[in-house]
């Protein structure tokens, strides 16, 4: 039986950012990408860690078919994160992209300045910005959606405090499914803890694999060997 697949977007994101992801892995596995609380179609739904580990849960009961594997980018890959430490009957592997990184101490400090600073730039302004960024950055076919469905800027403050301050590498000392630790080479700030956080599963089963060039949107990046590593880490598991 094929493996179950749920993708846990970023920040400000919805799970329009999976587009490139979704249409390529639905050929072989069941497959759900959500909206975090506050974010695509669940904009006006408050965030907290709880709301958000319900909707990965609700993803994966949905899909019918028992544990999944649970892929969370950046913000979404501490969400599966938490998922993984609340729900484990529900999981069958963990996959965190640009989120293997310390959330404690100095490091937190600038993301909490900007988060503080988000509620005084209108939304509709910082939705321009993001726009103008990825129409430079990446193909039309691959961001198309994320511009589509929009940001959940109105979330941030509330999502980041709920991260900072939370995780380390310690948490994967209580996660016992297999973990694959997905970076882009050049993300160099939230990989920074890869390899603790590799060395801490108890099990000895988290690895890392880097997608060569790619930055912190590694799935926009190389849309194709992203999916790649996550098809080939869903076989496996």
């Amino acid at each position: 039986m094929s493996t179950p697949i749920v993708l846990v977007h970023g920040t400000r994101f919805s799970a329009g950012q999976w587009s490139p992801q979704l249409a390529a892995l639905r050929e072989e596995f069941p497959v759900a990408a959500v909206d975090l609380p506050g974010h695509g179609v669940r904009r006006g739904e408050p965030w907290s860690l709880t709301a958000a580990c319900a909707v990965v849960a609700e993803a994966v009961d949905g899909l019918g078919r028992g544990p999944a594997l649970v892929v969370g980018h950046s913000l979404g890959g501490f969400v599966a994160l938490e998922f993984a430490l609340r729900e484990p009957e529900r999981l069958r592997g963990l996959v965190l992209a640009g989120a293997s990184v310390d959330t404690k101490g100095p490091w937190a400090l600038p993301y909490r300045a900007v988060a503080s600073l988000v509620p005084r730039i209108p939304a509709a302004r910082l939705a321009r910005w993001n726009d103008r960024l990825l129409r430079r950055l990446y193909p039309p076919q691959v961001v198309a959606e994320t511009i589509r469905t929009g940001y959940g800027f109105e979330a941030l403050p509330a999502a980041w405090a709920s991260v900072l301050g939370r995780f380390d590498a310690g948490a994967l000392r209580r996660v016992a499914a297999p973990v694959l630790i997905l970076n882009g080479e050049k993300d160099t700030a939230f990989r920074s803890g890869e390899r603790a956080y590799a060395a801490a599963h108890p099990d000895g089963r988290a690895r890392i694999e880097l997608i060569p060039r790619a930055r912190h949107l590694a799935n926009l990046d190389d849309p194709a060997a992203f999916t790649d590593a996550v098809r080939r880490f869903a076989r496996e598991v």
